[in-house]
């Protein structure tokens, strides 16, 4: 058998070549070379810092520039915008006839007072106005009667001197014919003259009589007027002893027991008014001269905001707060309860284009007398200023510039050091 010749296919393998004994040292020197320029800014860092705190127990917020709303948070509760309280017109004993909390409407009667001295008062005025009344009659009565008889007296009287003229004229005739003596014609002359003075006198009498009677009629009916307004005033007082609700709404708190004895002018009860609520606020007192009614106010109820605005301020502070009464400008949630708590925003100012930065804990410290910028894992502390607050944000004056990073959490835990490495 003849085996083929592969000379041609053969490889001459010869001995890897040693490398020089000084390539391993600089491969060495060259790793910690690199090493050492990597690590050399974060050593210098760490040299350059006080203390070291760890990045995720700091909250950072970068400096803008934006429209700012300075404003205020109150925190606040439901009130009936008309709540009016009933108070006891007289002294007595007082039964109540509905229980708190229930429904009621407007005119319905929720309590009762019972009141003797003032019932028997008005009983007492009734029988006056009655008996003034039967006086103002029989006056009236009297006046026509009287006004009649001067009336006839008149009349009479005036018969009386026709026929003294008549007579007169016939003693005048029978004088010319010589048959009356002139005695007798001066006797018709006389009784005429007498005739004519008695109507003259019953006419001056009966004005006289008609005067007098009209103002004894006027007198009685003035003081007929007077017991009738004293005696609706009486019936105004008594009718009052029944409490009756002004409004439609719920019963509110009884302020006294039933069947008890009250004084005049005390509380009995409260109606509030369920058509129409407000919120009832309380802002810290270093704002008092910030607030203004008609200010425009965000109500957060149930994640909504509604829109309302300040209604009134009170005038005095109270635990170191001032209170005022916000009112719905809109439409008034429906799931709204008395006293129920709400969160009020209220806007004090707008201005646009405002240097600012996230309002944080950071305030807290040195009040905003300075901060602590962030630059290349680095925390420096830095004098600013600051202006105007508002619940998220607050005006830079100086010190920060458009961008700068700053830390918005608490820096107590920094313990005053100008430099923090963050890690």
């Amino acid at each position: 058998m003849k085996i083929a010749d592969t000379s041609a296919q053969d490889e001459v393998l010869r001995a890897p070549r040693k490398q020089p004994i000084w390539v391993k040292p600089t491969i060495a020197v060259a790793a910690i070379g690199l090493l050492a320029w990597l690590l050399v800014p974060a050593i210098q860092s760490w040299s350059q810092s006080d203390l070291s705190v760890p990045l995720s127990r700091v909250r950072i917020d970068t400096v803008k520039v934006a429209d700012f709303t300075r404003d205020i948070s109150a925190q606040g509760q439901v009130v009936a915008a008309v709540s009016p309280k009933l108070y006891a017109p007289a002294e007595g004993t007082v039964t109540l006839l509905l229980d708190a909390g229930t429904e009621v409407k407007k005119g319905q009667v929720l309590a009762t007072l019972d009141s003797p001295e003032l019932t028997s008062k008005l009983q007492q005025e009734q029988a006056t106005l009655f008996s003034l009344q039967t006086s103002y009659d029989r006056q009236k009565i009297l006046a026509k009667k009287q006004q009649l008889t001067d009336e006839k007296a008149v009349d009479i009287a005036k018969m009386m001197l026709t026929t003294a003229d008549r007579e007169k004229r016939r003693f005048e005739q029978g004088f010319a014919l010589k048959v009356i003596s002139q005695i007798e014609l001066e006797k018709a002359q006389d009784d005429l003259e007498t005739a004519k003075v008695q109507l003259r006198h019953a006419v001056d009498d009966a004005k006289l009589n008609k005067e007098n009677l009209e103002f004894e009629v006027q007198s009685l009916a003035q003081a007929l007027n007077r017991q009738q307004l004293l005696v609706a005033d009486y019936q105004r007082q008594v009718d009052s002893l029944s409490i009756r609700s002004p409004v439609d709404g719920l019963l509110g708190n009884l302020s006294v027991e039933n069947k008890t004895y009250i004084i005049k002018n005390q509380l009995i009860l409260s109606v509030v008014d369920l058509s129409q609520f407000e919120v009832e606020i309380a802002v810290p007192e270093s704002y008092a001269n910030d607030l203004t009614i008609g200010l425009p106010v965000e109500i957060s109820v149930e994640s909504q905001i509604y829109p309302g605005k300040l209604k009134t301020i009170s005038p005095e502070v109270f635990e170191n707060q001032v209170k005022g009464r916000v009112q719905f400008t809109k439409a008034i949630p429906t799931s709204l309860r008395q006293n129920q708590r709400l969160t009020s925003r209220i806007l004090l100012e707008q201005r646009p284009q405002v240097l600012q930065v996230a309002r944080g804990q950071f305030l807290d410290s040195g009040n905003g007398r300075f901060a602590y910028v962030v630059r290349d894992g680095l925390a420096v502390k830095i004098a600013i200023e600051t202006g105007a607050r508002s619940i998220n944000a607050v005006e830079i004056l100086q010190g920060l510039k458009v961008g700068d990073q700053i830390i918005t959490s608490g820096t107590d835990v920094f313990k005053g050091a100008n430099t923090i490495q963050l890690n």
